[in-house]
């Protein structure tokens, strides 16, 4: 892995491409059409979130968390991935999952609060979204374990942002995977904000020197660089495969939006904060790539346009689908087998619903 101060960068903002002696070879498979779809990814799951955004103001979600300006962190990690990698997601990684297949409706029941859960994890080998900060970390590592005990060959990658490395179960996941060699791929949205206090309050070194704390390999990306941070976390997955364990990434990168749709970013931060990262934005980076090649026409910007606007409409149907669920289906499937506290509490439940049909 290359110097931890250093920033791995591929493309520079203004679209030109850079050559990076470690880094450039995991990408150099990519041709034109590669990175156009990588644009068509990007430009997708922005407009989904945006809709996602539209559907919680307007009252049809009770919460939403905005990815705005970390797609390129997403969706290069997670066309990094094999199919049969597994992911431990936070909260944030709705592009993750649009790239692992999950269906557009099936990210909505989470949000909407017609579902404890969302997808199967087993169909898209990635776990639905965690709310508790940091806790998918631990799973992950304790998934890597279990890769190596069953002999497999595989990787995991798990997702988190800033706040979480200042708590415990980041660092305790982090020391297990690092202690038993686990092919885990600790990837860090560093976004700047955990909630309203800026990265400069959680920690005073780069969040990247913590993984070297750990004895393990550490890379920091422009995740503003979609083909950077595919090519990082393409070689941290290799090393995880080929029995080289766990690398922490560090992907700097910015939230433009809210933490949630709960939040006022206002309150804590100026347009002045915002205004150098919207120019470091993502998806116009490749856009200035593509132009600049000849490979992104009028024509295939309408067809991009047009696909990402079906995808918006299929995922406000299949919110507005959603049938609000009985209301003692709260106590199924908390145990796999009957347990009789759930059912002394399902029972309680049942009689005072019945106080208000009366």
């Amino acid at each position: 892995m290359s110097d931890i101060d250093e920033i791995v960068q591929l493309v520079t903002i203004t679209g030109e491409r850079h050559i990076h002696p470690d880094f450039s070879t995991y990408v150099d498979d990519l041709d034109l059409a590669d990175i156009r779809r990588l644009y068509e990814d990007m430009v997708v799951v922005r407009r989904i979130d945006a809709e996602a955004t539209a559907l919680q103001r307007q009252g049809q979600l009770g919460l939403w968390a905005p990815l705005l300006g970390q797609e390129a962190a997403q969706i290069g990690s997670a066309r990094a991935l094999e199919a049969d990698d597994f992911v431990f997601p936070s909260y944030r990684e709705h592009g993750v999952a649009y790239c692992r297949g999950v269906e557009l409706a099936e990210l909505m029941p989470f949000w909407r609060g017609t579902s404890l859960s969302g997808w199967d994890p087993n169909r898209y080998n990635m776990a639905t979204p965690a709310i508790i900060i940091g806790a998918q970390t631990l799973h992950a590592a304790g998934y890597g374990m279990g890769i190596n005990l069953d002999g497999g060959s595989s990787a995991v990658i798990t997702y988190f942002g800033d706040g979480a490395t200042s708590q415990g179960d980041v660092a305790e996941a982090m020391g297990f995977a690092a202690s038993f060699a686990a092919p885990v791929v600790f990837f860090c949205q560093n976004n700047q904000w955990a909630i309203s206090e800026p990265v400069t309050l959680q920690t005073k070194a780069q969040i990247a020197h913590r993984g070297r704390g750990y004895g393990m390999p550490t890379v920091r990306v422009d995740g503003n660089d979609v083909l950077a941070v595919l090519a990082v976390t393409r070689a941290a997955l290799e090393l995880a495969r080929e029995g080289g364990g766990p690398t922490l990434i560090e992907a700097v990168t910015y939230r433009r939006g809210p933490h949630t749709t709960s939040d006022d970013p206002t309150r804590y931060r100026t347009a002045d904060d915002d205004a150098e990262w919207i120019r470091r934005d993502p998806i116009e980076r490749i856009r200035l790539l593509l132009e600049s090649a000849g490979a992104l026409s009028a024509e295939d910007a309408k067809a991009i346009g047009d696909h990402a606007d079906a995808a918006a409409a299929e995922l406000r149907r299949g919110c507005l689908a959603l049938a609000d669920p009985p209301a003692l289906s709260l106590f199924d499937n908390v145990y796999a087998d009957p347990h009789p506290l759930i059912e002394s509490e399902r029972r309680e439940y049942a009689a005072y619903l019945e106080t208000l049909a009366n």
